[in-house]
């Protein structure tokens, strides 16, 4: 098979035609712009294109396929050559279904937690000795790429996103995989600028749930008041299997699971985390994993890269990383480092990152999210509000619609850093979270500096 991937340097996009280079496929690609880590897995792999850009005469009728990732446009000229000779094209999401039309697809959606399910997942089937593929959106600790396509696995384990599939295609990704186990981890309101109203958000949920194939099953948070809501009034005809918060204790800044009289410790803490473990239990439990060998392996389970990631620490400090952006992300970070840590105070630091975050109607939604943290940072990088072609607003705006006066305001990175490298951490936590780099902040480098 001779595959041609545009925008070659996706996260998805990049370990896919790594993973199907594996399979002996003939892969070739291109891209405007390639970032690390990309960069080097292409590389290693004799898969990165000689120059950047977009060349016509890379797509040649001999072509068996071409596979277009979101960062490519709908006027992309090596996608108008492609339409022009005819050349099958999938996205990255339609070739995933292609590939395990005849396996058993196990899905995971949700607004948050679903690389956090997948990753547990994909670390308890491999400790148990299960054969599985997978697409998962962070690299993993004992995982060569966060893709693998084999023809011989009976199982592939999906992390559904709910955002477009490409420009040609606008269905959710977490739409065309069709699910034999699907999992839902809760619903709140994200991508408004694909999806204006949050009902229009709730919707994609609802058609999620019926693509589930007949005879299969529907995972879900039952706190989650939205998604309740959701199930409760969806009529397929598949099992629901509801899931809340396993018993559990906190001794010595270990939480410990609590299953049949035993307690299994955990690498991981904070109540999203206990629910993302439920989900992937019952998702285990439908492989075949029994409850013990799953305990036994989630205790070894580090946590997936950028999610509460642990950058210094002292007897009596702590500095946290975390990928949080949404408002319930926000929230649910910042409360589990609270219960873990009671007695330490919380700096808790939030980029304005993405497109929703940073848009003027959206932000209310960040109301109260922030409450639980002692001392409350919140940084823009007025370079994203000219990147994005968006108008900046004042600190007043922010404090306002996080409903917090207290609250510190910065849009240059070098104040940020200034501020952070004069804490006094004794007695502290410090947690950042974005999911972009603080304007180029070295966060290993600040932990040397206030450890």
């Amino acid at each position: 098979m001779r595959i041609h991937f545009i925008a070659i340097g996706g996260s998805a996009m990049h370990n896919m035609a790594i993973a199907l280079h594996k399979k002996g496929f003939n892969i070739t690609g291109s891209d405007d712009v390639i970032f690390e880590p990309s960069i080097s897995r292409l590389a290693k792999y004799g898969l990165l294109p000689e120059k950047e850009g977009w060349y016509p005469e890379n797509i040649t009728a001999d072509l068996d396929a071409v596979i277009l990732g979101m960062h490519a446009r709908a006027d992309n000229p090596e996608l108008l050559r492609a339409q022009e000779l005819g050349i099958k094209i999938y996205s990255y999401p339609e070739y995933i279904y292609e590939h395990s039309k005849n396996k058993l697809r196990v899905v995971i959606g949700g607004s948050h937690g679903k690389t956090t399910i997948t990753s547990m997942i994909l670390h308890v089937l491999k400790s148990t000795g299960k054969d599985f593929d997978y697409l998962v959106g962070a690299q993993l600790e004992g995982f060569d790429t966060m893709v693998k396509l084999t023809d011989e696995a009976p199982v592939i384990v999906i992390e559904g996103d709910e955002y477009l599939s490409s420009a040609i295609d606008r269905r959710p990704k977490f739409h065309l995989y069709k699910a034999n186990i699907g999992v839902i981890s809760g619903i709140a309101w994200d991508h408004i600028n694909v999806f204006p109203t949050f009902d229009n958000y709730i919707d994609q949920f609802r058609l999620f749930i019926e693509t589930i194939q007949p005879g299969g099953k529907l995972i879900y948070c039952q706190s989650d008041a939205v998604l309740n809501a959701v199930v409760t009034t969806d009529h397929s005809s598949i099992e629901k299997l509801p899931y809340g918060l396993p018993n559990h204790n906190i001794k010595y800044g270990i939480t410990n699971i609590i299953a049949d009289s035993k307690e299994y410790p955990l690498q991981v803490f904070g109540d999203h985390n206990l629910l993302n473990m439920e989900a992937a239990r019952l998702v285990c439990e439908s492989l075949g994993v029994k409850a013990d060998d799953f305990y036994k392996s989630i205790s070894t389970f580090k946590g997936a890269a950028r999610r509460l990631e642990l950058i210094g620490t002292t007897e009596n400090a702590s500095f946290f990383k975390d990928f949080a952006h949404s408002p319930s992300k926000l929230k649910a970070t910042i409360h589990a480092v609270k219960t873990q840590f009671p007695d330490r105070k919380l700096i808790a630091c939030i980029e304005l990152h993405t497109f929703s975050s940073l848009n003027k109607d959206f932000l209310s939604e960040y109301a109260g999210a922030m409450d639980e943290a002692d001392i409350a940072l919140v940084f823009i990088d007025k370079k994203t509000f000219e990147q994005k072609k968006m108008t900046p607003y004042a600190a007043e705006t922010v404090k306002d619609a996080f409903l917090r006066n207290d609250l510190t305001f910065y849009n240059d990175p070098a104040d940020l850093l200034k501020y952070l490298e004069k804490i006094e951490m004794t007695g502290k936590n410090l947690l950042m979270m974005s999911s972009g780099n603080f304007g180029g902040i070295n966060l290993p480098d600040l932990s040397k500096k206030i450890f």
